[in-house]
């Protein structure tokens, strides 16, 4: 059941998990100037949420804190208002890892970042659709 909240269970904070979504050579990314998506689909243990989010918005790019934070509220709270997007294309047996990192140095509206996170997780959502179907069709 998907909620229209952000829990901490939704946040990724596992070092394991980031380092394989990033490290690993499983993951696949996407662009929305001016944010990229970087996700990965992974089997589901007893407890885990079918989805799991990371912000990264880089110090090069805003140097003072107050900015980063003004970017990270924007792009989570487009991420709650469209989750639903992804919850229904994650089936009961994996979860899926997204990490949305800002590309630019320059603000956004809130209404073009929701724009520009909606269209990421529509792209997502679909991927990982095609994905699934092409799985089931092999067993």
């Amino acid at each position: 059941m998907c909620s229209p909240t952000l829990s901490k269970r939704e946040r990724m904070v596992s070092q394991k998990l980031i380092e394989g979504l990033f490290g690993g050579g499983h993951s696949r990314s996407l662009a929305a100037f001016p944010l990229r998506v970087v996700y990965c689909r992974q089997e589901r243990t007893a407890g885990d949420m079918p989805v799991q989010l990371l912000i990264s918005v880089p110090k090069k790019h805003f140097h003072h804190a107050v900015d980063r934070n003004r970017v990270k509220r924007q792009v989570r709270e487009a991420y709650r208002q469209h989750k639903s997007l992804l919850w229904q294309s994650v089936d009961d047996h994996s979860r899926l890892l997204v990490a949305f990192v800002w590309l630019s140095n320059r603000h956004l509206s809130s209404a073009e970042v929701s724009q520009r996170v909606a269209s990421l997780m529509r792209r997502i959502a679909e991927k990982v659709a095609v994905k699934a179907e092409k799985e089931d069709g092999q067993i």
